[in-house]
């Protein structure tokens, strides 16, 4: 699988449903592991500690908000420390997301998503 080709794509569109729904459910255990394997029981087959699994975050939060809406891969954890991958930081640095401000948590921005995903 390569990011951008037809099996990336499928697992994209798979990632962002699986996420949305975990944030309708409220899911505060939406582990890297768990993610990994839900996308396996549908046929794509990603690691949650490869390079994938990361590309794949990030293209949900692209393709699920244009910068101000809440980046939907907040809600994405490690399960030894309760925190998104120092992956999420970054991408939540640069564009089109810039959340720089100094009093910007990632708690605040997976409530944002739950917030977000219970409205609709």
């Amino acid at each position: 699988m390569r990011q951008g080709d037809a099996e990336y794509l499928a697992a994209l569109d798979e990632t962002v449903e699986i996420l949305r729904r975990w944030a309708r459910e409220g899911r505060s255990d939406g582990w890297y592991k768990s993610l990994s394997e839900e996308l396996k029981a549908n046929g794509h087959g990603v690691h949650y500690r490869g390079p994938i699994i990361s590309l794949l975050l990030g293209d949900a939060c692209r393709s699920d908000s244009q910068g101000r809406d809440p980046m939907l891969s907040a809600i994405v954890i490690l399960k030894a420390t309760g925190r998104p991958a120092g992956q999420f930081f970054e991408l939540a640095k640069g564009a089109p997301f810039h959340r720089t401000a100094a009093d910007w948590t990632w708690e605040q921005e997976r409530a944002r998503v739950f917030a977000r995903y219970r409205e609709s």
